[in-house]
């Protein structure tokens, strides 16, 4: 079975090569998997694409900004049956990412999403980002009775048939809310068998892209104008 792993990044070089080398391949080569390392690179002014490039990973530069437009076009030319996702600062725990395929291929789920809060690490969230995450999860498990606790965790697993189900890719969200929306689609699918589970979350490595009230503010307003819609 082929595995796509698709990061997104923005000037991560201090990131993306500890990320890259945390995958454990010789697990995947166990299990007879074939592992796709797809970097979206938001056109970096720093060493990253040389750095993932180095590491024996593809880079596709994508100038459009945003990290959901990162997402469509990386997604789409993703070759995998199955596709793990994460971020380039070292705060996901890719270490642990052919367990998660594991649990996927055993329980029989389309999608995986991976819940920040059952291992935090001390550093890793501020109480601003916390309490945002908060919100956030409150107003989607209202609004979309979705049952997860991190609607803003970056990590999913899942197989690449799942998105023929939802709608095209073009009309997900291009920025932050993606991370959301996708979720929300996926879990709400009659079709689609999704899980949340228990993760971890470790400090980042570099500096953070995120503006805390800005992107939660979009975050919250696409919730309800989705759910209005």
């Amino acid at each position: 079975m082929k595995i796509s792993i698709v990061i997104p990044t923005l000037n991560e070089e201090e990131g993306i090569g500890a990320t890259l080398d945390s995958i454990n391949m010789k697990e995947f080569e166990k299990r007879g998997h074939e592992v796709e390392m797809l970097i979206v690179d938001g056109n970096s002014k720093d060493r990253t694409r040389e750095i993932a490039e180095g590491k024996g990973a593809k880079v596709i530069i994508e100038p459009r900004k945003g990290y959901g437009r990162a997402y469509k076009t990386g997604l789409k030319e993703a070759k995998g049956d199955i596709i793990i996702t994460g971020d380039a600062d070292g705060t996901y725990p890719f270490h642990l990412s052919h367990e998660y395929v594991d649990m996927l291929l055993e329980k029989n789920l389309d999608f995986i999403t991976t819940n920040r809060f059952a291992g935090l690490e001390k550093g890793a969230m501020s109480f601003k980002h916390r309490l945002g995450n908060f919100i956030l999860s409150s107003t989607l498990r209202m609004l979309y009775r979705v049952k997860i606790k991190d609607s803003q965790s970056g990590m999913w697993i899942f197989r690449k048939e799942a998105l023929k189900k939802l709608k095209d890719l073009e009309e997900f969200d291009d920025g932050m809310p993606f991370s959301e929306e996708i979720k929300i689609e996926m879990f709400s699918h009659p079709e689609i068998r999704a899980m949340e589970v228990p993760s971890k979350l470790f400090e980042r490595r570099g500096e953070a892209k995120i503006e805390s009230f800005g992107d939660g503010w979009k975050n919250l307003k696409f919730l309800i104008k989705k759910r209005w819609q």
